[in-house]
């Protein structure tokens, strides 16, 4: 019998540029603590879908925008497909996967270290991917999809004490607390991003860096429908 884990490892890419077997189209959004993601990705998932903010209309083709319940679906097919499948170690994979779905989920993400746990986060990142119509989150997808085609990469930034006065409002912190959880965020965001790729971060890992602090969600998701629309990623004639 096979052994699922060894041979998921194994086998878990992204993307084969010489046969040209790659995801797509798809977007991610990396944001700095402070900046809202979520937001925009469900603006975009509707606009992309065809929805109009007044209206529940929409074409059959749906954009999703990945949150913890799309990841483990993600996870939960895979389940299926080792419970169907004769492998040795199927409890045992079962038991990590539903262990990577839980970390997924909340910040906890950013703590992981164990080299399997961070390999098969990589592989589900790629698999939803695979799926097209998908917008990742964070979880350091930008990154890891960085050098694939039919893609976006937007990231989100903004000035550090514009950032520490928006978490103070939002989650009515004091200036001191907001200060250390803007400071705790970014250094366990970077951590987890050396882990992935080796380094930090750079500039040139994205497509596009927005300024949240002087942009609204709407001139941020305006913006990117053109980018998409003239790098072909969606049809310059589709209209919303």
């Amino acid at each position: 019998m096979k052994n699922f884990l060894n041979s998921y490892l194994l086998n878990s890419k992204c993307v084969n540029l010489e046969s040209g077997d790659y995801p797509g189209p798809f977007l991610t959004i990396s944001r700095q603590a402070g900046c809202s993601a979520k937001r925009i990705a469900i603006k975009l998932s509707k606009i992309l879908t065809g929805y109009s903010y007044m209206s529940e209309t929409k074409t059959d083709v749906e954009w999703k925008w990945v949150d913890k319940d799309v990841f483990s679906a993600a996870v939960d097919e895979m389940i299926d497909e080792i419970k169907a499948g004769d492998y040795e170690d199927a409890e045992k994979s079962i038991l990590f996967m539903k262990e990577v779905s839980r970390a997924f989920s909340d910040e906890t993400i950013y703590d992981i270290s164990d080299d399997k746990l961070i390999t098969t986060l990589k592989g589900i990142i790629c698999r939803l991917a695979y799926q097209g119509r998908t917008i990742i989150v964070g979880r350091s997808s930008g990154v890891i999809l960085k050098d694939i085609p039919n893609k976006l990469n937007i990231r989100l930034e903004a000035p550090t004490d514009w950032r520490i006065n928006r978490v103070m409002q939002i989650k009515e912190m004091t200036r001191t607390e907001a200060t250390n959880y803007i400071n705790e965020a970014d250094i366990k965001r970077d951590a987890f991003i050396e882990k992935i790729i080796g380094r930090k971060a750079e500039n040139n890992d994205f497509d596009v860096i927005f300024n949240y602090a002087s942009m609204e969600d709407d001139q941020i998701v305006d913006a990117v429908i053109n980018i998409l629309r003239n790098k072909k990623i969606i049809s310059p004639h589709y209209e919303f």
